[in-house]
């Protein structure tokens, strides 16, 4: 097997560009591994924390919690909280996250339409390794 350098980073221009720093401190947040899950579900309207933790496969209460409050604090989703008991708390998209929606979703249908020609290349390069 050859081995291959596959960390990539970033060089920031100045040691405090804030702009930049927040520009991959966002692409970092809503590609992480639940962000994009939890953005689709609550696109389509408000949603429920329970809803949220049986629709997404394999999130821990915890991890669903934090991803929740990182969006909510990127001002990408708003966190409504009813006085009941027990509390209801449901959670709806900004209009930002739904502009970064229909780019998810443009990214999903490329997915769909090329997912033969990646599995074949995947399956390409694994022989070639060997």
């Amino acid at each position: 097997m050859v081995q291959r350098n596959t960390d990539v980073s970033v060089q920031v221009s100045g040691s405090h560009d804030t702009a930049a720093c927040t520009v991959i401190e966002v692409l970092d947040r809503v590609s992480g591994k639940w962000a994009i899950g939890i953005l689709i579900a609550t696109a389509h309207g408000p949603v429920r924390f329970t809803e949220l933790e049986r629709s997404i496969k394999g999130i821990s209460r915890r991890m669903l919690t934090l991803t929740l409050r990182n969006l909510e604090r990127d001002g990408l989703l708003v966190r409504k909280v009813y006085p009941t008991v027990p509390p209801k708390v449901e959670y709806t998209a900004t209009d930002i996250a739904l502009e970064l929606y229909e780019s998810l979703a443009s990214l999903t249908s490329w997915a769909e339409r090329h997912r033969t020609a990646i599995a074949a290349a995947r399956d390409a390069y694994d022989r070639a390794e060997r």
